[in-house]
């Protein structure tokens, strides 16, 4: 009753107009969330209430990821303890597409692929990854210094694999009709892939009829259909003044390559360095002003006896991802380095390269790995573009593609152990 009574007193003998009024002042002096941030003080002092303020300390919250990740490795742990190896793999596939750069995951994931899949290609890039960020770990020191010799071991198998089946292509005469036909029908695929990667609808069926009747595709826009030819004539610029092996390579040759493949498409910037920074995805390409020293650091390198004691896959490889790297051009830089690429591996007697559209998601992760400084996936991934474009040859011609490795090494038994000479292997396009 006492409260009763005092509240009752109160509402006869107070104005509500003027509590109205008190309270609406009172409201003004009190802290809102934004105060306690602000940088502007007025009339308090948000230290000082946050001071006179009880409140209990919390533990700091884990951050939604780590928790992610760390629920992953441990399922991940579990499933290879109970045997379930494929299960296991996901789950750390999974943690690291959550946490690529997570030191303990690849760690983990590393060893689990080298003990488990027998991945040691796969393991040491991992274990390559780790030391990127820190040289000092003695761990993945170890296990990248042990397993590096068997690593390199198994890419010179694959390059042996390789030079075999190119190999079992030469013999085949450059008259056979069949092959002619062969080169022509990989000459529209090289030609639509290396489009369709960068976002060209248009599909093979019509590639084709563009290349061979000159006739327009309705509902297709101009620059496509631009695209194409630019394409066409880049490759016969190539094949018709540097597939000599000896023929040096200049900036000139690639700003040629670059004017062939935009002359009908930006022709104000065909052949022409950018002048403005451009940017891919969450790579920074370097400064434009600092393009012009990097190309002709590209050329001396590409010119030079280091460059050419490498195998053409290795050469041809490094040399696409460094002009990537370089980004020189505002646009129809993928297709110039794809370009610069098969320029030496036509050299070295090896077919047009194709990396499909169907791949674009390897090639790029490739290539992302490689901005991180490990450039042996990409190399890899090359490679496997190489084989399958052979593959792709000898299917065609009814030949079997796994065959040839004894032959091969016969042949270089007899050869004193040289390889085919190049020049007289070169593979002319259609």
């Amino acid at each position: 009753m006492l409260f009763g009574d005092t509240f009752h007193t109160a509402r006869s003998i107070i104005n509500p107009n003027v509590v109205l009024i008190f309270l609406s002042v009172a409201l003004l002096f009190v802290p809102t969330p934004l105060d306690l941030f602000s940088s502007n003080k007025t009339s308090l002092d948000a230290e000082n209430i946050i001071n006179q303020t009880p409140f209990v300390l919390l533990p700091e919250p884990v951050k939604p990821l780590e928790s992610e990740v760390t629920r992953l490795l441990e399922a991940a742990k579990r499933m290879k303890d109970s045997k379930k190896i494929e299960k296991a793999d996901k789950l750390y596939s999974q943690a690291l597409h959550f946490a690529p750069d997570h030191p303990e995951l690849l760690m983990q994931y590393a060893e689990f692929l080298e003990k488990e899949k027998h991945d040691v290609v796969t393991a040491d890039s991992l274990y390559s990854k780790v030391l990127k960020r820190d040289p000092t770990n003695a761990a993945a020191l170890l296990r990248h210094q042990i397993n590096l010799p068997q690593v390199k071991a198994i890419d010179m198998k694959h390059y042996k694999a390789i030079e075999a089946k190119k190999y079992a292509l030469s013999l085949i005469a450059p008259s056979n009709l069949a092959f002619r036909r062969a080169k022509r029908e990989f000459y529209f695929k090289l030609i639509y892939h290396n489009n369709a990667i960068e976002g060209n609808t248009m599909t093979l069926s019509m590639t084709r009829s563009v290349l061979e009747t000159g006739r327009a595709i309705g509902g297709q826009s101009i620059r496509e259909h631009n695209e194409i030819i630019g394409m066409d004539a880049a490759l016969h610029f190539l094949n018709g003044t540097m597939l000599a092996p000896d023929n040096p390579l200049e900036i000139q040759t690639i700003l040629d390559i670059h004017t062939k493949l935009l002359g009908h498409v930006e022709p104000e910037h065909a052949g022409r360095y950018r002048t403005h920074q451009v940017y891919v995805g969450d790579f920074v390409p370097p400064k434009p002003e600092d393009v012009p020293a990097l190309m002709s650091d590209l050329v001396t390198w590409l010119n030079s006896p280091e460059a050419w004691s490498l195998h053409p896959v290795e050469y041809a490889a490094i040399a696409h991802y460094r002009l990537v790297y370089i980004h020189p051009f505002v646009d129809g830089n993928g297709r110039t380095s794809r370009l610069l690429m098969n320029l030496r591996l036509i050299q070295a007697g090896y077919p047009p390269v194709i990396i499909k559209v169907e791949d674009r998601h390897k090639y790029y992760e490739a290539l992302e790995i490689a901005n991180s400084g490990d450039i042996r996936p990409f190399i890899r991934f090359i490679a496997q573009c190489t084989e399958s474009s052979l593959d792709g040859y000898l299917d065609s011609m009814g030949l079997e593609k796994d065959n040839y490795s004894e032959e091969y090494e016969d042949f270089l038994k007899n050869n004193r152990g040289s390889e085919i000479q190049e020049k007289d292997d070169v593979i002319t396009l259609p």
